[in-house]
């Protein structure tokens, strides 16, 4: 993309509606990311304690061979990949975020609709990230101090609220550094998780000695499935669907980290590393561990948490808690509290900076982490997940959809940032309805899949359904001949 064209968003004439310097194209000059940078946002993802506790799960749970599982997963991360590959070229090639790579699919108003939708889910994830954050930070203070025992509110006793307290006011005094503390903080945390998970997976199977092997036994035969079902190749691309559906909060608006690359090719480096390869890694120790707990303590324990809680060494208590602890804050500020920040800032530019939006997400956030215990844990870790990527996947399609085969993979950026009714992306009165008409459709159907038992069997691919009818139904809605893309961009 031309310089030029910086200069013409950050000079254009607006009514402050749709433009603020947080929304504005990222020049190249100040993009400092490469792949390290973009495996460290996927390694944190993937580290936190809500990250391991969903793998855990999996091989526990879905009733199929643990090989298989693993193989799901791996599988899920090279799909992953591929969808974030698709989301972060138009980022990077224009340096715009996510809500305004929005407007070109839904208008240049009615990208608020999608940007709200995945705000409030990223408030959602962002307060149960905070929540699985405390819950180191509580270990820590037990390990040095005691004190587990003792009255509880919302299913928190006074040093659970005191650590929740502690991690809220935590990310929002390192959001207000900048991206590029975050940056710093992710580039540490992340292989520094590694180190730990090597640590306790040793550990673990020091203490539990051949009892390991025959509990990796019961994982690899399936036999560990905690309703006593077994699974076939519905479960396997259930678990695929279900880590798809983990990861769909960032694959929709991949665009917000991708516009900080420096190039396509380190952007793909980064997912190829931070994806498939992460992943395979960490799902390998969360299974070792997981089966080493069940030889040590009787138990299976799927919360890193508690399984280095019950480890009789304060030293590697004190640095699991450390690390696990800035691996869930990492990514809960990358993934779940700066996107909502855009998103929010997108709704009126003029009176909500990414700031503001930010303080308002750590607000809303607060309470819903809260809630955690006593309420939404209730309903499943993996429902959760598939109902917040069912909600997600049909604005992932049509966004895809429209870049890629609507408008030929070229954008008028200008006119991204014009309130005008001429602008290209007015449509009508600033709303495509026909792309709304796609998500609106799709959606209710991939939630249907969640939550209607007669659907049931369709639950674990609630997100790829989401997406492509989603995808499919705005191809088919907009029609090829009623865009006329702008000229392609001149080679830089």
């Amino acid at each position: 993309m031309p310089a030029d064209d910086f200069a013409i968003i950050t000079a254009a004439e607006t009514d402050g509606s749709l433009y603020n310097e947080d929304l504005a194209p990222l020049p190249p000059e100040k993009r400092k990311w490469g792949a390290f940078e973009i495996f460290n946002v996927w390694s944190n993802d993937i580290q936190s304690l809500f990250g391991y506790t969903l793998a855990a799960s999996l091989f526990i749970s879905s009733g199929i061979n643990g090989w298989w599982v693993f193989a799901a997963i791996v599988l899920a991360g090279l799909i992953v990949m591929g969808l974030v590959n698709l989301t972060g070229r138009p980022s990077v090639k224009y340096g715009i975020p996510y809500p305004v790579m929005a407007r070109a699919a839904m208008g240049v108003r009615g990208a608020n609709l999608p940007a709200m939708i995945r705000g409030i889910v990223a408030i959602f994830w962002y307060g149960v990230q905070t929540y699985f954050a405390s819950t180191a930070v509580a270990m820590l203070i037990y390990a040095l101090f005691g004190g587990a025992e003792g009255a509880t509110f919302l299913g928190l006793t006074t040093v659970d609220w005191i650590a929740y307290v502690f991690v809220s006011i935590f990310q929002v005094a390192l959001f207000m550094r900048g991206i590029d503390w975050i940056t710093k903080f992710l580039n540490w945390a992340g292989p520094l998780v590694y180190a730990v998970m090597i640590l306790l997976a040793l550990y673990i199977w020091f203490r539990a000695g051949n009892g390991l092997f025959s509990e990796l036994g019961v994982i690899f035969s399936g036999a560990a499935a905690e309703d006593g079902t077994s699974g076939g190749v519905g479960a396997f691309i259930g678990v695929v669907g279900t880590m798809i559906a983990y990861f769909a909060a960032v694959i929709i608006n991949y665009g917000d980290f991708a516009r900080f690359v420096q190039t396509d090719g380190k952007m793909r480096m980064g997912n190829f590393l931070g994806l498939p390869v992460s992943l395979a890694v960490f799902s390998f120790l969360a299974m070792f561990i997981t089966a080493g707990t069940a030889a040590i303590f009787g138990t299976i324990l799927t919360n890193p948490a508690e399984i280095v809680g019950q480890v009789d060494s304060v030293l590697l208590t004190l640095i699991a808690a450390l690390t696990f602890f800035a691996a869930t804050v990492g990514i809960n500020l990358v993934a779940n509290f700066i996107p909502p920040a855009y998103d929010l800032a997108n709704l009126a530019p003029a009176r909500i900076s990414a700031r503001t939006g930010g303080m308002i997400t750590a607000g809303l956030a607060f309470f819903i982490g809260a809630f955690w215990v006593a309420a939404i844990s209730t309903i499943g870790i993996a429902v959760f997940v598939d109902t917040l990527g069912a909600i997600l996947a049909p604005l992932y399609g049509v966004l895809v959809a429209d870049y890629y085969i609507v408008k030929k993979r070229q954008l008028d950026v200008p006119a991204l940032f014009s309130p005008s009714p001429t602008g290209l992306y007015w449509y009508e009165g600033g709303w495509n309805r026909k792309a709304l008409y796609a998500v609106g459709i799709a959606g209710v159907f991939s939630v249907a899949t969640v939550w209607v038992p007669v659907l049931g069997a369709l639950s674990g691919y609630a997100w790829l359904i989401g997406a492509a009818l989603a995808a499919a139904l705005h191809v088919w809605l907009m029609g090829r001949a009623t865009y006329t893309a702008p000229a392609p961009a001149p080679a830089e």
